[in-house]
């Protein structure tokens, strides 16, 4: 990962760490209410909401150790540690896809009504709002400090706005006309961002370039 060596390039570094502190506590607090309520609610479209805050909390993670530690270890170093972290949780997208996909059948087979959650739709609704202003940060940060790795993460923030969209629909089309289907559906939509999700960060992981 290179960095500009110009004036305010040692604040702006500073702030790509602070914007993905505070997306990963932001991620971490969404994904405890969101299981939360999903799980009082037997929605599964947020629950996995909630799975793929905590996912998104793993791959802010691993930005923020990468930004912590660079100059610190050599770059072949460097992007050999991050290779294997980014398997791993590209590995985990697709185990939490597998499950939100079963689930998500089951329950439109089975015809297991989940309950319309008025918290679940106050979560979506802060997530589409939060969600854009931490991306459109990052994207000026990562390009500003020449950071593929902090614009690429910059991209999965505006796929969880999105995410957030779909969850209000969802849930919003099952408390306002109790159209429960759409809960189990937008499970199904998130279970393809999971796939899509995964099958990126293994292709990213195969790469022979460093950022």
């Amino acid at each position: 990962m290179a960095l500009n060596k110009g004036g305010g390039s040692e604040g702006l570094y500073r702030k790509g760490l602070y914007l993905e502190y505070l997306s990963v506590g932001y991620n971490v607090a969404e994904a405890i209410v969101s299981i939360g309520f999903g799980v009082l609610a037997g929605s599964i479209a947020l629950i996995g909401f909630g799975l793929d805050s905590i996912i998104e909390s793993l791959s802010g993670g691993i930005l923020i150790w990468r930004l912590r530690q660079h100059g610190k270890l050599s770059e072949a170093d460097e992007a050999k540690i991050e290779k294997r972290a980014v398997r791993l949780v590209a590995v985990s997208f697709f185990v939490l896809g597998v499950y939100i996909l079963e689930e998500s059948i089951r329950k439109l087979v089975i015809t297991d009504i989940p309950e319309p959650s008025l918290p679940g739709i106050i979560i979506a609704i802060i997530s589409m709002v939060i969600m854009p202003v931490l991306m459109w940060q990052k994207y000026q940060t990562g390009k500003a400090i020449n950071s593929r790795a902090l614009v690429a993460d910059s991209k999965e923030t505006l796929a969880c706005a999105f995410l957030s969209v779909a969850l209000l629909l969802g849930l919003g089309a099952n408390y306002l006309w109790g159209f429960w289907q759409a809960d189990p559906i937008v499970g199904i939509i998130i279970v393809a961002f999971l796939f899509r999700e995964g099958w990126e960060g293994w292709k990213e992981a195969g790469k022979d370039g460093n950022d």
